[in-house]
């Protein structure tokens, strides 16, 4: 077998990445050697794979649905945001510049279209069946010229194409008919069939308006999933909450956010524990805070108010791709001053990454901001120099007695003037700092934090002995598979990733413009 099948969407967020794992894990399951593949992706949330190389958080998890190591052929091409205008773009895991959205649709991104091809055949080669991913949706006409990550690499790799559209969301019918029919022919030819996302209710109900698509467009729905409470794995490009309502956003924190929402477990001691993490610009990797919410009474919210710091046990302040901009707006918002006022009153304060940064005394940054010398916070005695050079390992060692490993993702490089050793990075009375994303996934370690947290902040807390965040993460994965096995016509699923799209498949006008 040397299957193949690209996930594409009517929409972004309509669930290409779960389906995506879901596939992989189901096919797993079957004995089928399978790989993830997303050619271009945009996210702040990273990874940093064993060889050293930085690629989408989405991407490590399918690839462990996958039960396989992440490697930089999975996602070739990575999208950094770094403002309005620009991304720093990492090729193959390593940073190779900035450019802006005009500069790298106007010619950069189609040049890559060799380079994604050559990554995916490595790993068709590799694997019985790779299942990629798509971007937003393939019906962006205005972006088809150049498009290297939805029928782009469909047409480039001769691989059908499943489209997914979210129920929830309204408008499905729309969705998947408007979508074929703005595709050129030669690309509705790969468009095999739709599968339907989040419906909630009885499916005879739906059926009739499953048949008069197929009627309509020639074309199949392979699936209709039905609507799951804490499913889903590292987000892309946001909380899965708009930001206005990120402050008070107590319920879905990426993957183990979900976990949570089913956790209803009780606190194992007499206190919940209250986490309260700054939701800073370009904030990157806040699935860092993912294993905290799995814990049993941990509650953790975003804020962006000084007074939502009153009564939080643990403040985070996470990282960012903007490490200055993140500190200005503390200021502007008066987080500042309340983080200040918590170091001062030992109250516990936790800085991850960027957020570690700009906890220390000052700042030098010529390559990320560009804006040279910048007073930090003060509260840790760390100075920081940006280095053009990306630092990008998977740190092991120890803290508070036991073992801890995690990943590095940074410019910065931080120079240690005192404190207690923590990690790579310091502790200062209740003020801890480090470079190392995922640390909190150790839980071990995650569970002595707790206890130094929840003693500090004089609540009886008891971190639960047995929460495995690794076995949540499995379960979830499992649990993706297990919605593709019960939901979907994996028969005819296995034909298109063995067989490749149908033969005869009709055009829908009036395609795409010319």
């Amino acid at each position: 077998m040397n299957g193949g099948l690209l996930v594409a969407g009517t929409t972004s967020d309509a669930g290409k990445s779960v389906v995506t794992a879901g596939i992989c894990r189901w096919l797993v399951r079957q004995g089928v050697k399978v790989a993830p593949f997303k050619a271009q992706n945009m996210s702040l949330n990273s990874f940093v794979t064993r060889e050293g190389a930085e690629i989408g958080r989405a991407q490590a998890m399918q690839a462990q649905a996958c039960r396989v190591e992440p490697t930089a052929l999975m996602n070739p091409v990575l999208l950094k945001p770094g403002g309005e205008q620009s991304s720093q773009v990492v090729l193959l895991g390593k940073p190779v510049g900035e450019l802006s959205a005009r500069g790298y649709h106007g010619g950069r991104q189609q040049k890559l279209l060799g380079t994604v091809l050559d990554c995916l055949a490595e790993l068709r080669g590799t694997y019985d069946a790779v299942i990629c991913e798509g971007a937003g949706s393939p019906a962006e006409i205005n972006l088809r010229r150049t498009d290297i990550v939805n029928m782009g690499i469909a047409r480039g790799a001769g691989l059908p194409v499943l489209v997914v559209g979210d129920i929830d969301r309204g408008g499905v019918f729309a969705s998947f008919f408007g979508t074929v029919a703005l595709l050129s022919r030669e690309d509705q030819e790969l468009v095999a069939g739709f599968l339907v996302n989040k419906f909630r209710g009885d499916v005879s109900l739906l059926e009739p308006g499953l048949d008069m698509l197929h009627g309509l467009t020639g074309r199949p729905t392979y699936g209709v999933l039905p609507f799951r409470h804490g499913l889903g794995i590292d987000e892309e490009d946001g909380m899965g909450v708009p930001p206005r309502e990120r402050s008070r956003a107590w319920g879905r924190v990426s993957l183990r956010g979900t976990v949570r929402e089913s956790n209803t477990a009780p606190p194992v001691g007499e206190d919940v524990l209250r986490v309260a993490v700054c939701a800073i610009p370009l904030m990157s990797n806040f699935t860092d805070v993912d294993a905290l919410a799995a814990e049993p009474g941990v509650v953790v919210r975003f804020v962006d108010r000084p007074e939502e710091l009153a009564d939080a046990d643990l403040v985070v302040v996470p990282g960012t791709r903007g490490t200055v901009r993140a500190l200005e707006w503390l200021r502007e918002r008066g987080l500042a001053d309340a983080l200040l006022r918590r170091a001062a009153e030992h109250r516990p304060v936790l800085g991850i990454c960027g957020g570690f940064q700009l906890l220390g005394e000052h700042i030098e940054d010529d390559v990320e901001s560009r804006r040279g010398h910048v007073d930090g916070l003060g509260i840790l005695p760390v100075r920081v120099r940006f280095a053009r050079e990306k630092t990008l390992t998977r740190p092991e060692g120890e803290a508070l007695g036991e073992r801890v490993a995690g990943y590095e993702i940074h410019h910065g490089v931080a120079e240690i003037l005192g404190g207690e050793p923590f990690l790579d990075g310091c502790r200062v009375g209740q003020t801890w700092g480090t470079h190392w994303h995922g640390s909190l996934e150790s839980d071990g370690f995650r569970r002595a934090f707790l206890r130094e947290v929840a003693a500090a902040a004089g609540r009886r807390f008891v971190p639960a002995p047995d929460t495995s965040f690794a076995a949540l993460r499995e379960e979830q994965l499992d649990r993706l598979g297990d919605l593709i096995e019960q939901h979907a016509d994996t028969d005819a699923l296995w034909r298109l990733i063995e067989s490749g799209a149908p033969q005869g498949l009709p055009f829908i006008p009036p395609g795409a413009p010319a």
